[in-house]
């Protein structure tokens, strides 16, 4: 009966090489790369009118039994870590604190230290402190769980039961003898169950394939606009702190100025008016420099917050405003570089790819099923049954193919085939709206970049202008010719001036940043922009202030402005 068993088992397996898709000698054991856990693949086909269409491709090895490789094109595996990344060198006492932490003392949340960070810090603390990309890791572990779950329906089932009985009774009859029965019965089965034709099985798969790899899309998705939204918030502080250098200035200057004005009263050359309106400019600067102190504080929490900082640290920029770069690409490349780059398109080709599976799945319901199954049970009995002995053992084998096919089903299957296909087709207009957001993303992106180019070219010829015409101002006071209003505009117009050129910088170096994440275009030269003198001159002699007549200043000199 084994040996026949055997044969029947080889016999079926043989036929099932040429029947299934897959050959059941492969199996689908799909190999996870020891840390990464990254699938290798294929470029994908989102060829509708294929019979079972996935994003994956599997091909067998040389041999036929080595592991199955799948990949996806267009993936940035090396950015996908199945842990988080560990802080080292002088980043390292910055780890986030534990997700379940809460702390119970004011003095727990008391801030004691200010850290000066880098622009370049950004991105490791992002990866390493992150909660948000910690919980896209943890789908990403969710979903490869999932699809070895799928991979398993390859394989055969095996139950094992076991069912101990004891039976004890008594009869009690008239015209007979009463008669006991006490017995012991054990029965132990094993049920081994293989699948051969199941048309779900391979679609069902891919669609967890490609689910998987769309986790990990969104975790580089999630990464990308992290890391921009830690820069921008970075370029804020930047912009804060140089804010309150100014503010600061503002204040000393104005305080030369009342100073210079109550001498002048108290000396009989000038009068309350001068005064007050010195006041007036001094009182003004105070609330700019009180505004941005609260802008600071903003600025320096809303970081600590993104990169998940300890609460006892604060950050602060360790580096004023300064021009990071030229954008050296074409407006045309970092739109051609952008849909090359973004994930955002991929994660809908995954889509497409997996409501096509899912649409295979559901046609499958009405295809013919097989399987093998083969049932071994063993019965043991000991003791009396009507108080005769009745010790034995039994053992049975059965072997045999179950096929099922659903003939009707009320054109389910198929309704639910055109369901699915119908929602690939919206994701297929969706890739077109966002293939259309991306390039004017670019396009917004590139333009505010020139814009600020052009903004900090005008405002460097304006701080320069705005401090040699409160040289002059200062000079006409001193010597009489003019009145305090004219000191107190030009110290106005400086200020704003100043303010100008920060937010210029600002603006310049966010929409690099932006141009950056969308297109992943990294080759950014180097810029020497032209350093303003020191905001001293409000008390240096005047006649050190270098003034050009008529300057031709560019954010980067040297460099085309494409």
């Amino acid at each position: 009966m084994r040996r026949n068993t055997a044969k029947i088992f080889f016999v079926v397996c043989v036929l099932l090489q040429g029947t299934n898709p897959i050959k059941a000698s492969q199996a689908l054991q799909t190999k996870f790369e020891k840390g990464t856990e990254i699938f290798h693949s294929e470029k994908s086909n989102l060829n509708s009118s294929a019979p079972v269409m996935s994003h994956w491709l599997v091909k067998a090895t040389q041999t036929g039994k080595e592991l199955v490789k799948i990949a996806k094109v267009n993936l940035k595996e090396d950015n996908i870590k199945s842990s988080k990344r560990l802080l080292a060198g002088r980043l390292s006492n910055l780890d986030a604190p534990p997700n379940l932490s809460l702390p119970q003392k004011p003095y727990e949340v008391r801030n004691q230290e200010l850290y000066p960070l880098k622009i370049t810090d950004l991105n490791q603390l992002i990866e390493a402190n992150s909660p948000t990309l910690e919980i896209y890791r943890r789908q990403i572990e969710q979903q490869k769980f999932n699809l070895k779950k799928s991979i398993s329906a390859w394989y055969p089932t095996i139950d094992l039961s076991a069912t101990p009985q004891h039976l004890e009774a008594e009869n009690y009859n008239d015209e007979s003898s009463d008669t006991t029965s006490e017995q012991w019965k054990t029965t132990l089965s094993i049920e081994i169950n293989w699948s051969l034709i199941d048309p779900a099985r391979a679609p069902e798969i891919a669609a967890a394939k490609d689910t998987y790899e769309k986790a990990k899309t969104a975790y580089l998705i999630q990464l990308r606009d992290l890391q921009l939204e830690a820069i921008s918030a970075y370029l804020l502080l930047q912009k804060s702190d140089e804010g309150v250098r100014i503010g600061k200035e503002s204040v000393k200057a104005s305080q030369v100025s009342l100073k210079d004005a109550k001498a002048r009263f108290e000396a009989g050359l000038g009068t309350r008016l001068e005064v007050l309106e010195a006041e007036t400019q001094l009182a003004r600067d105070n609330r700019l420099l009180t505004k941005n102190l609260g802008d600071q504080s903003i600025n320096r929490s809303s970081l600590s917050k993104i990169l998940n900082l300890p609460p006892q640290i604060t950050p602060v920029a360790s580096t004023p405003p300064q021009i990071i770069g030229v954008w050296s690409a074409s407006l045309e490349e970092s739109i051609v570089s952008a849909y090359k780059l973004r994930e955002e398109l991929e994660n809908i080709r995954l889509e497409i790819s997996i409501n096509n599976s899912n649409a295979n799945a559901a046609l499958a319901s009405a295809q013919p099923k097989l399987s093998i199954f083969n049932t071994f049970s063993n019965s043991y009995t000991d003791g009396k049954l009507a108080s005769i002995d009745n010790d034995g053992s039994s053992t049975t084998n059965t072997v045999g193919l179950k096929a099922t096919w659903r003939i009707f089903d009320g054109n389910n299957a198929r309704n639910g085939y055109y369901y699915n296909k119908e929602i690939a087709k919206v994701s297929m207009a969706k890739f077109a709206d966002q293939r259309n957001t991306i390039r004017q993303e670019v396009e917004k992106d590139f333009i505010q970049l020139r814009t600020a180019n052009q903004d900090i070219a005008s405002s460097t010829r304006e701080v320069i202008a705005a401090r040699e015409s409160l040289r002059l101002a200062r000079l006409r006071f001193q010597a009489g010719v003019t009145t305090q209003r004219e000191v107190v505009n030009n110290q106005r117009d400086l200020t704003q001036a100043e303010v100008g050129y920060s937010e210029a910088i600002t603006a310049y170096n966010t929409s690099m940043a932006r141009l950056n994440r969308r297109t992943g275009i990294d080759h950014i030269q180097a810029c020497n922009s032209p350093k303003l003198i020191s905001n001293k001159d409000r008390e240096a002699d005047p006649e050190t202030l270098p003034i050009e007549p008529f300057p031709v200043i560019k954010a980067c000199p040297n460099l085309p402005i494409r």
